[in-house]
């Protein structure tokens, strides 16, 4: 048998939730100047779907079952980062009073709070940007997008 070696990518899972009015959720985390959606790394022999229900319990105190598939997100290595692949499912719709029940047990998440699509883009990295946006715009066709750094391949 030849030697090879497989590569390896990090991953991570995010949960996009919105408002009845169609504002996006983000969580302002302590480590970091930049918003995120709840979500996180996918640690060794976990599922993304698990990592994702496991940080929102984590970060939020949310215990509920995730929705469909919305993003598969692309991002080759950088200076600073190796291959990733980010995943991104459906959390609903959520209102004023849920997010006011959120427990931000660890001190990871300093707050969280719904946002218009032009203050989203201020508060995120652009390429989270482009990634919720084709979230978005797959929750409301009903299909999953295929990205490449944030941007929707097919």
């Amino acid at each position: 048998m030849d030697d090879y070696r497989l590569v390896l990518k990090h991953m991570s899972a995010g949960v996009l939730f919105r408002s009845e009015d169609g504002r996006v959720l983000l969580v302002e985390p302590s480590y970091k100047p930049n918003w995120e959606i709840p979500g996180g790394a996918v640690d060794a022999d976990e599922s993304p779907w698990a990592a994702a229900t496991r940080e929102l319990k984590e970060e939020l105190g949310l215990s509920r079952p995730l929705g469909r598939l919305l993003v598969v997100d692309y991002s080759p290595a950088d200076d600073s980062r190796p291959e990733r692949v980010q995943f991104v499912f459906d959390g609903g719709i959520l209102t004023e009073a849920d997010t006011r029940a959120f427990v931000f047990a660890d001190g990871e998440i300093l707050s969280a709070g719904f946002y218009p699509p032009a203050e989203v883009r201020e508060r995120v990295l652009p390429r989270l940007a482009r990634r919720i946006e084709s979230a978005v715009r797959a929750a409301n066709l009903g299909g999953t997008a295929l990205c490449e750094e944030g941007a929707t391949v097919a």
